[in-house]
């Protein structure tokens, strides 16, 4: 049964799913297939009432809504591959009914935050030059910081200040800004050769052994930064796109465009922002965000 759970991640693979769609379906199949292998039950002989007592067990085990949720989805989306295959006719997860998960409203940071945070790497090093060329590019241009670790050399056009952001068969091009142009243009010109190992690495963003910057690295770095400036508020990348889609609301851009360099495919996404840039209003208004 084992290689069959194999074959449905592979399965992903082959339909292009992100890294952390298929960490996460593969995460999730395996705490199942293990759950019901120490109770010697086949994953293909269960019933819906089998599934239900490990909802219950997730429940017991303290797991969030969301988790549990996310769990069954996975779950559901190995039972239409048995079935696909043959090997089972029934999917137990379908009427089991997951926890609601509650929406939480984004963390937005305001303007002089954003400023505060830009402000913490020590351009003196090299590393500090860094962050501070992720951090600009990261609140410049709203995108996911899966994209921004992702992006590559040839995805930053020089000559007129913008990047291209690939997901699967759609790209998007967003400008840098100013001022952001300048600290990346910086950052390439002058660090990067500094920090990658061979010619042949083509990531823009290096760690300090040069290699690809991680999506954990960066985290890590921010919660750095965020510490050090005292913002007494949770920050993580995604923050960061939160507030870049509530500024620009707030000094003026169509919901459209902003839709259009979020990536987002339902404007209806892109429309809780609005909310928060009516709630803050004209209090930022008069602050300087040539980063947008």
């Amino acid at each position: 049964m084992k290689v069959i759970i194999d074959e449905f991640i592979d399965s992903l693979k082959v339909r292009q799913a992100s890294q952390n769609t298929l960490a996460s379906y593969e995460r999730d199949v395996n705490k199942f297939y293990d759950y019901f292998e120490q109770k010697n039950k086949k994953v293909f002989e269960l019933t819906t009432e089998d599934m239900q007592e490990y909802v219950n067990h997730l429940i017991a085990e303290g797991k969030s809504n969301s988790t549990i949720s996310r769990s069954t989805a996975s779950i559901k989306a190995l039972y239409r591959y048995l079935i696909g295959k043959g090997i089972t006719d029934t999917n137990i997860a379908d009427e089991i009914e997951a926890p609601k998960v509650d929406r939480k409203e984004p963390m937005i940071l305001t303007e002089s935050e954003i400023e505060l945070l830009l402000e913490q790497p020590d351009l003196s090093e090299l590393k500090g030059q860094r962050d501070k060329a992720m951090l600009e590019v990261l609140y410049a241009t709203g995108i996911r910081v899966t994209e921004l670790v992702s992006l590559r050399i040839e995805d930053v056009n020089m000559t007129n200040g913008y990047i291209k952001v690939k997901k699967k068969n759609s790209e998007r091009h967003i400008p840098l800004g100013a001022h952001c142009f300048r600290c990346l243009k910086e950052y390439i010109n002058k660090v990067r050769p500094l920090l990658i190992r061979t010619e042949e690495e083509k990531t823009l963003f290096i760690n300090t052994n040069g290699q690809k910057m991680t999506r954990q690295g960066y985290w890590k770095i921010l919660k750095q930064y965020k510490e050090q400036a005292k913002i007494d508020k949770e920050i993580t990348p995604h923050t960061i796109r939160h507030s870049f889609a509530v500024h620009m609301l707030q000094n003026g851009t169509e919901l459209k465009r902003v839709q259009e360099l979020l990536g987002h495919t339902d404007v209806a996404s892109t429309m809780m922002y609005t909310q928060f840039a009516n709630l803050e209003g004209q209090n930022n208004s008069d602050n300087n965000i040539e980063n947008l």
